[in-house]
């Protein structure tokens, strides 16, 4: 490992107590715009209900007053799966308490948002928040973007739009000096969205670049897991700035997309593992990401069953101490990481 790698995890070892002060923790009741009704567990515990049953803990969603769950259901996976598992995998979400429904125009040519637009949104738009992504060059492409999104999921508006898949600085620079951000700005005013925000997975610099030319945006989606510290960091350079820009951060690629288990593209978790099972669990995977100021983990799962998984590591998810979160940083350290994070740049 190279000395640069090794500055920013010590960077990282030293600020990871205090960037997880406060916003980790669910919101207190007293903190939200509207308490919710109350339900007593057998525990002698109050937990949070809505009409469709208990949710998961729910976290901050920035500087907007807005609390989330801390699970959030992935679309791309839901675009690929057939229509009769995208289905049992949403009401699954539902009944699991997830009340944060990811997905963008990109997936399957608009198959995930169509998903929603047939199972979700019928039933359940009252109590989900929905985001969606435009992975749009100019203005003109990002108008046609976000029309076709609210069309397909057959919702007047959308809680949260993402500028999707930002690249690199030359990338960020295109797209603010094509109109993109414009188009961004107006649909929130025009109340088609409720908030905005951005994402990308390639290269941390374009992040940067983002937060630099902008201070319109209340989100943004990056990868967040345990090895990210040791290789062309996004928790050591964007978390630090979202925190302090009160910026609602969002985990991706918590399992780095497959590559912990040895995949080396999108959807594929491969037949090699690597960080899992050899180094950590995914409980330890996942677990470590939520000890993160991180105000929702969107999760790719592949069907039903593997959500179920997700869900039940979120109801017995206790925060790592700054030891343990330290420790599995450390024991992943030797890796590739451009084998196991292989979208980065």
């Amino acid at each position: 490992m190279n000395s640069g790698n090794e500055k920013n995890r010590r960077s990282f070892l030293k600020s990871l107590a205090s960037l997880t002060a406060g916003i980790m923790l669910p919101m207190s009741f007293s903190e939200a715009n509207e308490v919710p009704e109350y339900m007593q567990t057998k525990m002698g515990k109050f937990v949070l209900k809505d009409k469709w049953g208990e949710l998961l803990p729910q976290r901050k969603f920035g500087s907007t007053g807005e609390a989330v769950t801390m699970l959030g259901l992935g679309g791309a996976h839901i675009a690929r799966m057939s229509e009769m598992e995208a289905e049992k995998t949403i009401e699954t979400a539902i009944a699991g308490g997830i009340r944060f429904f990811d997905n963008a125009e990109s997936y399957g040519n608009g198959t995930g948002e169509r998903r929603y637009g047939q199972f979700l949104t019928p039933k359940y738009r009252d109590v989900a928040f929905i985001q969606s992504k435009s992975t749009a060059r100019n203005g003109k492409t990002a108008e046609a973007h976000l029309e076709g999104t609210l069309k397909r999921m057959k919702t007047d508006y959308l809680d949260l739009w993402l500028i999707h898949a930002v690249t690199s600085p030359g990338d960020v620079d295109g797209r603010i000096q094509n109109g993109v951000l414009e188009v961004v700005r107006k649909a929130q005013e025009s109340g088609k969205v409720r908030y905005v925000g951005f994402s990308g997975h390639s290269d941390y610099n374009a992040h940067l670049r983002m937060l630099e030319r902008t201070d319109l945006l209340q989100a943004c989606q990056m990868p967040i897991n345990a090895f990210d510290p040791n290789y062309k960091s996004f928790i050591n350079n964007v978390m630090p700035k979202l925190v302090e820009m009160k910026m609602a951060p969002m985990a991706m690629k918590t399992l780095a997309n497959g590559g912990f288990f040895g995949g080396t593209s999108h959807f594929n978790h491969g037949d090699k593992p690597k960080i899992i099972p050899h180094a950590l669990t995914v409980e330890e995977a996942v677990h470590f990401s939520w000890s993160l100021p991180i105000s929702v983990l969107i999760t790719g799962a592949d069907n039903a069953e593997m959500l179920k998984e997700k869900i039940g590591f979120a109801k017995n998810f206790k925060a790592f101490d700054t030891a343990t979160r330290n420790k599995l940083v450390e024991k992943v350290a030797g890796f590739d990481g451009n084998l196991v994070e292989y979208y980065k740049v």
